[in-house]
């Protein structure tokens, strides 16, 4: 599992994404603190605009983002994105208004939703054999919750010292440190895309490739079951065990570490998992894993069999998210994958922020048995409709006909369509010039672009 860190430009990618992490979890705590200091009682209420905030931003700046993506050199993006996070962090202990405190907060996390698709685009770009890859997934997937685990426990040490200001000052330091990780990293040159067009276009085309991809789909469905399981877990845990339980903080804190051990454990299966079984049974495994989770909560369990739960949770969360940016890199081009993970971040972040709301208002208004009853039947019903997406089998290469095109657009000639004569002023590749596409029928690995804007009729 550790095989991929041996490549230096993924060993430094990596450490900034866990350093990058490590503060962003300082800063989560330090951010509770002041906003208790600024509203005092109505704390929760400024956390929970401050996270509808943060879902926001990553709704709405992730695709414009994977729009622009390919005009930028991406080395230089993700460290102006470091850079600018370190500073707008900076800015927190000087925050004397709960307005502030959203400002700051949207565009941290606004820096955060251009970041992330970029970065986790570039990794498949390094790690080109699919096994490596599959490998560097579970590490950053173990990366996020040993993040969980650690930063609370860290901070709580650093604050017996410091006050919570100097969280934020590390949180600075932190995406400094990545944007140096970052800078010293050669990156491959990223392939461009075919097509042209302006923002708007280029905006929706991420989106257009992972509607019109069954497996995707069938990602996007299954993107609702993570979300269920994990609202209920996030919103909820500490309602369970201090109100009906009884329990102590440390209680809370070792139900939150029991998720995140689950899904810790899966990441670690993973890559031996998927060397003998497809994405497709693993990824619907989870997904029902976390629907029979929610189900076990309606038993009113103690907390030993919380735990149990959140373990289960947890690493049915892991079986789903995981293995996705094998699906994402499977279904596009090079040039396109910037905008389809920026489509993959936006819209499962949609799910978080529709289950984020649900989960705290149903077990609120209705009792934590029916905020376990409604999740449970959405994520069972999330994962019904994964299986009836995702079709089975799933073959990466299919047979499909082409009708006669004759256009210009941006190409090299190391693919199947596009092995034409030239005259000479065509130029370097890539290149785009006027060209003719004869009508035909041929198969390989099938993905949607600019030749290929349906799915093929199987």
């Amino acid at each position: 599992m550790f095989a991929p860190l041996a490549d230096r430009r993924f060993r430094h990618l990596f450490a900034a994404q866990t350093i990058a992490l490590f503060g962003t979890g300082l800063t989560t705590v330090a951010l509770s603190l002041l906003a208790f200091d600024l509203a005092g009682g109505d704390a929760g209420a400024v956390l929970g605009t401050a996270l509808a905030l943060k879902m926001i931003a990553y709704v709405t700046i992730a695709p414009v983002a994977g729009a622009v993506a390919h005009r930028l050199d991406r080395r230089r993006l993700l460290v102006a994105l470091d850079l600018a996070r370190a500073g707008i962090v900076l800015a927190l202990p000087f925050v004397t208004a709960v307005w502030q405190v959203y400002l700051l907060i949207f565009l941290v996390n606004a820096c955060s939703a251009a970041f992330t698709p970029v970065f986790q685009a570039s990794i498949p770009d390094v790690l080109q054999d699919e096994e490596r890859y599959t490998q560097a997934l579970s590490l950053s997937r173990l990366a996020y919750e040993l993040e969980n685990l650690l930063s609370p426990a860290a901070a709580a040490l650093a604050l017996l010292a410091i006050s919570y200001d100097g969280l934020f000052l590390a949180n600075a330091a932190a995406f400094a440190a990545s944007a140096l990780l970052v800078a010293t990293t050669r990156l491959p040159a990223a392939r461009p895309p075919e097509r042209a067009g302006g923002i708007a276009e280029n905006l929706l085309f991420g989106m257009r490739i992972y509607l019109r991809t069954p497996r995707l789909r069938a990602l996007l469905a299954l993107a609702v079951a993570v979300a269920a399981g994990g609202a209920m877990t996030i919103v909820n845990t500490v309602v369970i065990v201090r109100d009906r339980l009884g329990g102590s903080d440390s209680d809370t804190a070792i139900a939150f570490a029991a998720a995140g051990a689950g899904a810790m454990a899966a990441a670690l299966a993973l890559p031996r998992l998927l060397r003998r079984l497809p994405e497709r049974p693993v990824m619907l495994a989870g997904g029902a894993a976390m629907g029979l989770g929610l189900l076990a909560g309606l038993l009113q369990p103690g907390l030993s069999g919380l735990l149990a739960i959140w373990l289960l949770l947890g690493a049915g969360s892991a079986l789903v998210q995981t293995p996705a940016g094998r699906l994402l890199r499977r279904s596009s081009t090079e040039g396109d994958r910037p905008a389809l993970f920026a489509a993959q971040f936006a819209l499962s972040h949609l799910c978080w922020l529709a289950t984020y709301p649900l989960a705290g208002w149903a077990g609120k208004v209705l009792g934590l048995e029916a905020a376990f009853a409604i999740l449970a039947a959405l994520c069972l019903a999330a994962t019904a409709t994964a299986l009836r997406l995702w079709p089975s089998p799933d073959p990466q290469v299919l047979a499909h006909s082409h009708e006669a095109q004759d256009h210009a657009h941006l190409h090299v000639h190391d693919d199947q369509h596009h092995r034409h004569a030239h005259e000479g002023w065509e130029g370097p590749e890539p290149h785009s010039h006027p060209h003719r596409h004869a009508a035909g029928r041929h198969a390989h690995a099938f993905v949607v672009d600019l030749h290929h804007p349906a799915w093929p009729q199987r």
